[in-house]
């Protein structure tokens, strides 16, 4: 610490030598999520009725299509990057924290990759 020059300690680099970069991703995640859960708030609320061929129909244009698997990605990076913060601040025991990194990054890219599966499935008229 001792050794630390000014523009280190300014440009925020810790022992991780990542600065603040988790945190601003975790931030512009945070700003995904509102914005496009505004879209598709909006978007239902504009629906003639909640009806499965209505829905699926909505769901099945370009626009709400990528919308969803946008929403998708950015809800599951800001739960996976909160999760692991929450882990390895208190996770202690070296090989418990690797496994329980490894098991949530394996149910975010599982959960993420069903989710984006039947978002394209449905995008593409197979949901029947």
């Amino acid at each position: 610490m001792a050794h630390d020059t000014p523009i280190k300690r300014v440009r925020g680099l810790g022992s991780a030598h990542e600065g603040a970069h988790h945190w601003l991703v975790q931030r512009f995640t945070a700003i995904g999520n509102l914005v496009l859960m505004l879209f598709l708030v909006i978007s239902l609320a504009l629906l003639p009725d909640y009806g499965y061929s209505t829905v699926t129909g909505w769901a099945s244009q370009t626009l709400p299509a990528t919308a969803l698997a946008l929403l998708i990605i950015s809800v599951f990076w800001h739960a996976r990057l909160g999760l692991q913060v929450l882990i390895e601040d208190y996770v202690h025991d070296a090989g418990t924290k690797f496994a329980t990194l490894t098991i949530l990054n394996l149910a975010t890219i599982g959960g993420g990759a069903f989710a984006l599966v039947s978002i394209a499935r449905i995008a593409l008229g197979g949901a029947a």
